[in-house]
């Protein structure tokens, strides 16, 4: 699948060259096919970062099990990062695919992760929750999910069964 993304792609750039150098296109045209192609290289990036399975570099979901952690920790050379594999939470049950987030290193975050990890591994399931900092405004868009968020974990509740 990566190949024939690699080949269409190709051909692509091939066919704005050819479009570049010898059609008879004002310039305004040519800058515009440029930009188009140059958007959907990054645009297909970040698909492909996707479809390999690389962990997410967006905010966790608002509630989530966690399944797995790994912790990179900082060193002199490069500033670690946690990651977290999770399931989602939709509509009060897990999602089907769990997905992997990377998260930047922070010391209190490693020690929760830590704890909660040791707990599943004990088998006491771990929900997760995720909400955004408050304090900074303005456009969401325009300022980084993953690097904003509160993130607390605790035991995930015992199902009730119903009295017979």
């Amino acid at each position: 699948m990566t190949l024939s993304i690699a080949i269409t792609y190709a051909a692509l750039l091939a066919l704005t060259a050819l479009a570049l150098l010898y059609s008879r296109w004002p310039a305004w045209l040519k800058g515009l096919l440029v930009a188009g192609v140059t958007v959907l290289y990054f645009h297909g990036a970040a698909v492909l970062q996707a479809v390999w399975g690389l962990p997410a570099d967006e905010a966790l979901p608002p509630r989530f099990i966690l399944l797995a952690a790994v912790i990179d920790e900082p060193s002199a050379s490069h500033p670690g990062a946690l990651y977290v594999w999770v399931n989602r939470i939709e509509d009060g049950k897990p999602a089907l695919e769990p997905r992997a987030y990377k998260l930047p290193y922070a010391k209190d975050l490693h020690a929760l992760l830590n704890e909660g990890m040791k707990k599943a591994r004990q088998g006491v399931s771990q929900l997760g929750t995720s909400e955004p900092k408050a304090g900074r405004k303005g456009l969401a868009w325009l300022r980084p999910g993953r690097d904003e968020q509160n993130v607390k974990i605790r035991d995930l509740p015992k199902p009730q069964l119903p009295e017979k």
